[in-house]
């Protein structure tokens, strides 16, 4: 069984504190709290899923084995005082047992009311397979740092097509088969509305929900207007607003914006949107840009959750229709541009302008196209092969 990116973090943080692991549906999370389970914990560990009657009734009634040393709790958060909850057995058993918690929303966004878990847990948001983590390769760069190129292989180039073409959720990456595929994004959908979402959020039309699913990956990568959205569903921008919002929470798309600065003026403040599942995007060209977009906001997350670092993940545009794909930043400081194409023609001057502009410390061209690798006018032209192996 191949071995998360973040177990090591993990296991270092719950000597102190519970640690949250949240994620999209089938990402892996309850594999992976069930792998440390086994591996580092034998015997001495108690999976409870909220989902199961028995392990609520369980969870409800506070009686616990003692011989147990690693509880995981998965789905707790559907538990209307699931907070309240964990903070009182934490206090009260931390000396005895460590605490894991997974789910398939943003964990974060239900901790309304009562007691703060400040101090008390280590949130960690668990990313499909990048090409970096199944080619075992390790993040060699540090901040305002040049990322730290090896050379591609064989190996790399084939993965790099496999993620390409059946994503990075582990099931369907492993098995490798369009038939499962297609099943596959049929069924996630399906259970993500009819399940996580129903159980959790207050969804009259759920009909309706799944016709935005269904519209969504054909938004991919462009300006993301909600007002467009609206006319095609007919409803309140107010609605459509939530939903998105939703689905949002519930890891099936991420939104990512403009960067400001009083350098470069922005004309309009539209998110670009891009799906966790690039699979599902029937254009290849845009499912590549989606693909590198994964890439990065997981490189962003992990620095962020792991090390502590802010960093953050935008596009640039300004006035001019200027635009840049990608920017990270850290500490609201850029730190790398990236531009992606399918072959390298010329620098676009948007590039360039902006690296220039907001004195960009590092610039990539990424590329589709194999065995590239050259700088040009400050900035580094690679394969996307070589670039995303480079992240985490």
């Amino acid at each position: 069984m191949l071995k998360r990116y973040l177990e090591k973090y993990i296991l270092e943080d719950l000597k102190e504190r519970m640690v949250f692991i949240s994620g999209p549906r089938q990402v892996g999370k309850t594999t992976l709290a069930q792998q440390l389970g086994e591996n580092f914990f034998s015997d001495n560990t108690t999976y409870l899923n909220w989902d199961y009657r028995k392990d609520r009734k369980i969870i409800l009634s506070g009686i616990f084995p003692a011989d147990k040393t690693l509880f995981i709790y998965d789905e707790i958060h559907k538990y209307k005082n699931w907070k309240n909850y964990l903070k009182g057995e934490y206090d009260k058993h931390k000396e005895q047992f460590k605490i894991l918690v997974t789910g398939s929303a943003r964990l974060d966004i239900y901790r309304k009311g009562g007691d703060s878990l400040l101090g008390r847990y280590r949130p960690y948001r668990l990313h499909p397979f990048s090409l970096q983590e199944l080619s075992n390769a390790k993040f060699r760069g540090a901040p305002l740092q040049k990322l730290v190129f090896t050379e591609p292989n064989k190996e790399k180039k084939e993965l790099f097509k496999c993620l390409l073409k059946f994503g990075g959720f582990p099931e369907v990456f492993i098995k490798q088969s369009e038939k499962m595929l297609r099943h596959w994004h049929n069924d996630r959908v399906d259970r993500l509305i009819k399940e996580d979402i129903r159980d959790i959020e207050n969804v009259r039309d759920l009909s309706a929900l799944q016709i935005l699913v269904e519209l969504l990956p054909q938004k991919v990568g462009s300006l993301f207007s909600l007002n467009s959205l609206r006319e095609d569903l007919n409803v309140t921008h107010k609605t459509i607003s939530l939903w998105v919002d939703i689905l949002e929470k519930f890891y099936y798309h991420f939104r990512i914006y403009p960067y400001s600065n009083y350098l470069i003026k922005s004309l309009r403040k539209e998110p670009k949107m891009y799906l966790w599942d690039w699979s599902e995007i029937e254009d290849e060209n845009v499912r590549f840009e989606n693909m590198v977009a994964c890439h990065l906001l997981k490189f962003c997350h992990f620095l962020f959750d792991s090390e502590g670092y802010k960093t953050q993940l935008y596009y640039l545009r300004d006035k001019e229709q200027r635009e840049v794909d990608f920017l990270v930043t850290l500490q609201n400081k850029p730190w790398f541009c990236v531009e992606v194409k399918n072959s390298f023609k010329d620098i676009p001057h948007s590039l360039k302008y902006f690296s220039s502009k907001l004195q960009i410390p590092f610039s990539y061209e990424v590329v589709k196209q194999d065995n590239i690798d050259f700088i040009k006018e400050d900035t580094r032209i690679l394969s996307a092969d070589k670039f995303l192996s480079s992240l985490i």
